[in-house]
């Protein structure tokens, strides 16, 4: 009997090696394939005398436009090298000949997760001497918030500073101008064709619209104090192949009537599901109207419309190395479609395996009433009584005299967030950045440390899809 058990023991933590070494190896692969297709613009190796491309991204945008600058350049002749703005040091720096930085602003003024090292090592260090420097940034950002392209402008006045020499003015991209090609994008590439003397080619997209078809639509809060919140299925139009994503990844439409005008949406489902989920809240403008997006898919859409749309990869939030860890999931409203889609992704892989040992999940949802704002919770009621899902705690502000957010859950539950992160868990926050994100990224430094908070987000174990 003692030999049974050592055995099945022992067959159970192969099975588990196997499955975590599945994962590594096809994150690994991957990765591989992505670089291998970056190192297609790269003619000098590992120089840094090349023209150098550097990216600091929030949810994927900067580095689709950094990929789409070193294609074009690339296909001008020039030798590129593309990079994260976090892997480039004070030394690095100073061994460039030419940078251009894409740099996307997150919140107020910050900068993307991505770009700490950055910060830390370039924007606040000593003054470098970047005279052999010449750059050109081009900020994007949202003019919703007061410090528009902060982040941008910070990364182009440093460099500025420290001697590096400007090779045209700061070019800024509005996220809110309805103009699928944007002025500031076109003044970019007009730019580079000028100093780089780069004859007139081609700017080609990375991704490409596509017609889909909305399948399903279905109102989840009536009768809620908050704005209306749909469930909506969406699937490629005249029987085309439903292309392939990942957990993490986003949507991109164009609002149908309104030229240009485009709208990102985290996709809260998996290929497996057979169409694009979508957890979409009804916005309202300060004159009363509906938002452009959301008014459409929520209001004056009726099934089997149709709308442009694309896949939009997003990286900082995948899964990647982080597959067979423990998941702490955070998040609050819509926030909920990106977390439910690494959710799906994780129980599909446990149907497929069912030998094999599930990592634990524990989910932290945050919402205003119990009674109407339960998003999709007969699933997580199911996932929890087939121990897929090992913890959920469900807080709602409006449910109590006093206000209860998923911060104060963090607050009351901080041993165990410790114990979770000493046990190797990876933190996922997605939903409202203003108030839910800073309020949880300062608990988590109360929690955690300063310090371990930052280790982790540089160890790809604290990601976070807030907008």
């Amino acid at each position: 009997m003692i030999a049974f058990k050592w055995i099945y023991a022992t067959g159970v933590l192969l099975s588990y090696g196997l499955l975590c070494a599945f994962f590594i190896q096809r994150h690994l692969q991957r990765e591989f394939s992505r670089k291998a297709q970056v190192a297609g613009f790269v003619n000098a190796g590992e120089s840094l005398s090349v023209c150098v491309v550097a990216y600091a991204s929030q949810t994927g945008q900067a580095e689709e436009l950094a990929f789409q600058t070193a294609r074009f350049l690339h296909d001008g002749g020039e030798s590129v090298r593309l990079v994260s703005l976090g892997e480039l040091t004070s030394e690095k720096l100073q061994q460039c000949r030419r940078l251009l930085c894409i740099a996307s602003t997150y919140g107020e003024g910050d900068a993307p997760d991505s770009a700490a090292p950055f910060v830390s090592k370039v924007m606040q260090s000593r003054p470098l001497n970047l005279t052999g420097l010449e750059f050109a940034v081009l900020a994007l950002g949202d003019s919703s918030y007061k410090h528009f392209c902060g982040f941008g402008r910070a990364v182009f006045h440093r460099l500025q500073s420290c001697g590096a020499r400007p090779l045209f003015d700061l070019v800024e991209v509005d996220s809110r101008a309805n103009d699928r090609s944007s002025k500031g994008i076109e003044t970019w590439r007009q730019g580079l064709m000028r100093v780089l003397e780069i004859e007139k080619i081609q700017w080609r997209d990375t991704q490409v619209f596509s017609p889909w078809l909305i399948r399903a639509r279905k109102h989840l809060n009536p009768h809620s104090s908050g704005r209306e919140v749909h469930h909506i299925e969406l699937v490629p139009a005249d029987g085309e192949v439903l292309p392939d994503w990942q957990a993490g990844d986003l949507v991109q439409l164009e609002v149908p009537g309104v030229p240009g005008a485009l709208r990102d949406y985290s996709i809260a489902s998996i290929p497996q599901d057979g169409a694009v989920h979508l957890l979409v809240r009804l916005a309202v403008r300060e004159d009363g109207s509906a938002g452009l997006a959301s008014g459409w898919l929520t209001q004056r859409a009726i099934l089997n419309d149709r709308v442009q749309l694309r896949i939009r990869t997003h990286p900082a939030f995948r899964m990647a190395e982080n597959t067979a860890r423990p998941l702490l999931l955070i998040g609050n409203g819509t926030g909920l479609a990106g977390l439910r889609a690494h959710l799906r992704a994780r129980f599909n892989e446990r149907v497929l395996n069912q030998d094999i040992p599930l990592s634990s999940t524990w989910l932290i949802f945050g919402e205003r009433h119990a009674q109407f704002d339960s998003y999709y919770r007969e699933e997580i009621d199911d996932w929890i009584k087939q121990d897929l899902l090992s913890r959920a705690d469900l807080v709602f502000s409006r449910d109590q005299p006093q206000r209860r957010y998923v911060q104060h859950v963090l607050a009351e539950c901080a041993s165990d967030v410790r114990e979770w992160v000493e046990q190797g868990a990876a933190i996922y926050v997605c939903g409202s950045l203003k108030g839910m994100a800073a309020e949880v990224d300062a608990q988590l430094k109360q929690t955690l440390g300063e310090d371990a908070v930052k280790q982790l987000s540089l160890n790809g174990r604290y990601r976070r899809d807030v907008y």
